[in-house]
């Protein structure tokens, strides 16, 4: 079992930056795939990015690449979204998920543990 809680939102302007962390609680999280969603008003969650539990491979939408770093450092059981140059399209609530097949892939079905959301809001 993996608890995870999102914490760093808030306002920002566009351009700005914010930093995004995760903290797990559960003994085995350091074997487990993490990652960002992000869920704007009226529209699905979508996929941000991913890490593998090594942190050796990560993998973006297409949409936050470039801006946005997806980190983790296990002896804190914590991750992090580094996002830099924020456009108001960011703005959504964010998640952390967690796996344990150790997959990056981006469908919301395949991730088991996922925490309560952060928002943050971009304003132009």
């Amino acid at each position: 079992q993996v608890q995870l809680v999102e914490s760093g939102g808030g306002l920002v302007q566009a351009g700005g930056s914010l930093r995004l962390s995760c903290a797990a609680s559960g003994r085995t999280f350091s074997s487990y795939s993490t990652g960002w969603f992000r869920q704007a008003p009226g529209k699905t969650r979508d996929f941000v990015a991913a890490i593998t539990w090594t942190g050796g491979s990560t993998y973006y939408a297409d949409s936050v690449k470039g801006r946005f770093t997806i980190a983790r450092d296990n002896a804190k059981n914590t991750v992090y979204l580094q996002m830099n140059s924020l456009e108001p399209e960011d703005t959504a609530v964010y998640y952390c998920a967690a796996r344990s097949d150790g997959g990056l892939g981006p469908a919301v079905v395949l991730w088991d543990y996922w925490g309560q959301g952060t928002r943050v809001t971009v304003s132009s």
